[in-house]
This record gives structure tokens, C-alpha cells and sequence, in this order.
């Protein structure tokens, strides 16, 4: 089994940034990719980032390309998410997702086998 302990999230202004943290424990040496997800009220989840832990590749959503950025390390097996610029439609509960079979950072969520509870971001106007 892997934990996932996400943090960073809060209310911030349109335009302003944060920076999410998940921190895994347990099985971790069994992780190939983590990634980022979130959901908005009355919406499914949504990919936001993904990095595998073995080379480091990135993948993104198209709705945050070039505001988010997804880092990691492998030493505290923790990733990150930069979030610059953020806007009203970037609110949503940012879920934290742990892959041990694939490593590619998919953006489906049905490949994810360990989620976080989340932490919630929100963007006003």
C-alpha cells in the first residue's frame, strides 16, 4: 500500500500562484508514475499533471500548459505542483495519485491505483 498526503492548497486571487505538495509513504518503491488530478462541483476528474518516477517525463492537460508546472523528488518521494496564474476555473478539491504498473504519467484516472484525499483550491475573482 502507498499513503498520499497532499498540502498547499488555500484561497488565493486571480492571477496569484501556490505550490501543492503529496508526500507518499509506505510501499513507495513500488511507484512508476504520480500525478495530479482535480474535480470541480458537479464535474468528473480532471488530469491536470503527471510525472514518471523513473526519467522524470511530464505530461500536462491542455487547460494548464505553460501556468503549471509538476516537479519531483525522489529522495523525500514527493512531487510538486507549480501553479502560476491562477483563475476563477482552476477551483476545484486537487486529488494526488500514485501508478505502480505503467510509467507513464497517463492521464486517465482508472490507471491510478493510490489517491490522496485531497486538498482544495480556490481562485477568486
Amino acid at each position: 500500500q502507498v499513503q498520499l498526503v497532499e498540502s498547499g492548497g488555500g484561497l488565493v486571487q486571480a492571477g496569484d500562484s501556490l505550490r501543492l505538495s503529496c508526500v507518499a509513504s509506505g510501499r513507495t518503491d513500488s511507484t512508476k508514475a504520480m500525478g495530479w488530478f482535480r474535480r470541480a462541483p458537479g464535474k468528473e476528474h480532471e488530469f491536470v499533471a503527471g510525472i514518471a518516477w523513473s526519467g522524470g517525463r511530464t505530461n500536462y492537460g491542455d487547460s494548464v500548459k505553460g501556468r503549471f508546472a509538476i516537479s519531483r523528488d525522489n529522495y523525500k518521494n514527493a512531487i510538486y505542483l507549480q501553479m502560476n496564474s491562477l483563475q476563477p476555473e482552476d477551483t476545484a478539491v486537487y486529488y494526488c495519485a500514485a501508478d505502480r504498473d505503467s510509467g507513464y504519467p497517463s492521464m486517465v484516472p482508472d490507471i491510478y491505483d493510490y489517491w490522496g484525499q485531497g486538498t482544495q483550491v480556490t481562485a477568486s475573482s
